[in-house]
């Protein structure tokens, strides 16, 4: 059978005034037929689907025979067809895809083929606009149709990247997995993960972060922190402590010994990041710490 969504090496079977009819080369229909039961079956042996290559893409010279490399779709009229240019994603493969139009329906990504990619509203992990540029999947719809979709991303990112440890990367946010972390993907393709006791939710979907390296695990997927090196790092959260006490007034109504989970929603801090960003302010004589008290001097 003829897959689209993909590139496959076809035979010139049959020439027109408006193109030329392409199927899968004699060989390997027949290689094929003979590993399966069809080949005992005399009415099913020798037939082959067939697809349109229309005229503006057949290059001077194409017979009867020859073979030729194309991607196969469907066109504005539905129908599958083939082309020997080069889209800018193919079945299973996630990339990066400028949205052209939206409407009541879904939107119209950019993939470099005439007839744009459909992203249907149901595939959306955030609202998106016409401009914006999103990370998306091809896949194949129930009806045989092919979709963009910005779901189900993380199996298809591969875990093969160049980088270690403290290396410093940029990626793109695709999904907040609430009980894990911010998924991510680094450079647009290799597979990552924030935390979740980073808190990222300033950002949306599809915002391009800076991240250093931490971890790879086994498989190649990075584990990321955007979070500096502890030394800068503490400079920062110290400065985000002095803010949160000149909104109190200059005294802070909860100390270190308070609940992971308050510090965390009064200061965006973890407990331990909290305890150090303390600890530096009272050694810098920024703030005192007497009758259990945090106050700013």
């Amino acid at each position: 059978m003829l897959e689209l969504g993909k590139f496959q090496t076809l035979e010139v079977i049959e020439q027109t005034d408006f193109g030329v009819y392409l199927a899968r080369r004699r060989a390997a229909v027949w290689e094929e037929q003979e590993r399966s039961e069809d080949h005992r079956n005399p009415k099913k042996r020798g037939g082959q689907d067939k697809v349109l290559l229309p005229k503006r893409y057949v290059a001077d010279g194409l017979s009867i025979g020859d073979e030729v490399r194309v991607f196969l779709y469907r066109d504005s009229e539905d129908r599958p067809v083939a082309t020997t240019e080069e889209p800018y994603i193919t079945l299973d493969q996630v990339r990066l895809l400028a949205v052209k139009e939206v409407a009541k329906v879904g939107a119209f990504l950019d993939w470099g083929l005439p007839k744009d990619l459909f992203l249907p509203y149901k595939e959306m992990t955030e609202r998106i606009h016409e401009g914006d540029e999103v990370l998306v999947r091809l896949y194949q719809d129930k009806s045989g149709r092919l979709a963009a979709s910005m779901k189900k991303l993380y199996p298809l990112l591969t875990g093969d990247s160049p980088y270690q440890a403290g290396d410093e990367v940029e990626g793109r946010i695709y999904e907040f997995g609430h009980d894990f972390g911010t998924f991510v993907a680094v450079d647009d393709r290799y597979s990552a993960m924030v935390p979740k006791h980073e808190d990222l939710r300033e950002h949306r979907i599809g915002d391009v972060i800076r991240a250093r390296v931490t971890g790879v695990k086994e498989d190649g997927k990075l584990d990321l922190t955007t979070k500096k090196k502890i030394r800068e790092q503490m400079d920062d959260d110290a400065e985000t402590v002095m803010e949160v006490i000149a909104s109190y007034a200059g005294v802070l109504p909860f100390t270190e010994k308070a609940g992971a989970e308050v510090i965390f929603r009064e200061t965006g801090l973890s407990k331990n990041a909290f305890k150090r960003a303390v600890g530096r302010l009272y050694k810098q004589r920024k703030i005192s710490l007497e009758g259990g008290k945090i106050r700013a001097l």
